[in-house]
């Protein structure tokens, strides 16, 4: 009887080593290396722009009163920005949409103007002519008030979705929805749907829960994000991803991926990177700072990076970024 009780022990541990052996391999981002032919794909976070301090930052914070010394003359948000995002190598940019008074999408990202314009109030209590007439360069300062050295660079500058689309043609663009309310979904659907179906391939939205399965529900095969499709994708995978295996909530999404939460998905990096590319959705790799996603914005920050990543890296400063990582 000891000897048969022995001999089930061993089988058992067996069992246990060779499916740990199997879970290992088959999920082992080392063994597997990066993608032949891939690299690292370069998000411009609202353009090249201004970068500032997250230490203490919070919900409220006016993030333009804190900017660091500029180094760059852009905007986040305009038209010259992200021109120069792209021409320093960005493979798209986010741009941040808000409903105006008068049901236009306009391109900016404060709850207020108040912070960084010369103007008050929100933008759905102006229409798009009276944002036009505004600075939206006007607030920013890097010596607490002492000079403003980008206040009078921005007058006209507030540009609109449409715009920016028919501006950068070609180029792969992500919305990031600033309200969480169904009918800016919608409004940002109305749009897509002139698109061409060639270029409704580049589009990423994202944003609250409601404005985004606004867009998902209408246009499922469009690439969208929000907190719950995220939660959602990444419950399934846990409990399926071992296997390889990539569920239907993580299939045309965008997963913004805290650094160091990564370690903790099946594959991760590269399997993981790998399996969700094959099902049309970008992993975002971002920094995690005081609560708050941060671009890989310096040398010093870009060698934080995984070994051999070649999935999306969250950036403000695409233009000290790229030559680093291509």
């Amino acid at each position: 009887m000891r000897i048969f009780r022995r001999r089930g022990f061993v089988i058992t541990l067996a069992v246990i080593v060779l499916g740990g052996l199997a879970l290992y391999l088959g999920n082992s981002s080392t063994l597997a290396g990066p993608e032949p032919g891939q690299r690292p794909f370069l998000l411009a976070h609202r353009g090249l722009a201004q970068t500032f301090d997250l230490t203490g930052v919070t919900a409220d914070t006016c993030t333009a009163t804190r900017i660091h010394p500029p180094q760059v003359r852009y905007l986040e948000n305009t038209l010259p920005s992200l021109r120069a995002a792209f021409a320093a190598g960005a493979d798209a940019a986010e741009i941040d949409v808000q409903l105006t008074k008068d049901g236009q999408l306009a391109v900016f990202h404060d709850a207020t103007l108040d912070c960084r314009t010369d103007g008050t109030g929100t933008i759905a209590e102006h229409t798009l002519d009276e944002l036009r007439k505004l600075d939206v360069g006007y607030g920013y300062t890097a010596d607490g008030g002492a000079t403003y050295p980008l206040r009078g660079h921005g007058v006209g500058l507030l540009p609109t979705v449409p715009e920016v689309f028919a501006a950068l043609p070609g180029r792969e663009l992500k919305l990031d929805l600033k309200h969480d309310a169904a009918a800016e979904g919608e409004a940002v659907v109305a749009f897509l749907r002139t698109l061409p179906p060639d270029r409704l391939k580049t589009v990423t939205v994202t944003g609250g829960d409601k404005a985004v399965a606004a867009v998902a529900d209408r246009l499922p095969t469009v690439r969208t994000s929000s907190k719950a499709i995220i939660k959602r994708c990444l419950l399934r995978y846990f409990g399926e991803g071992w296997t390889g295996h990539v569920p239907e909530a993580c299939r045309h999404r965008e997963l913004i991926i805290p650094a160091q939460y990564g370690q903790w998905l099946w594959g991760w990096p590269n399997r993981f990177v790998s399996r969700m590319r094959a099902a049309d959705t970008r992993v975002v790799i971002v920094r995690y700072v005081g609560g708050w996603s941060a671009g890989y914005d310096t040398p010093a920050d870009a060698a934080t990076l995984p070994d051999d990543w070649t999935g999306a890296v969250w950036t403000n400063r695409v233009d000290v970024i790229a030559p680093l990582l291509r």
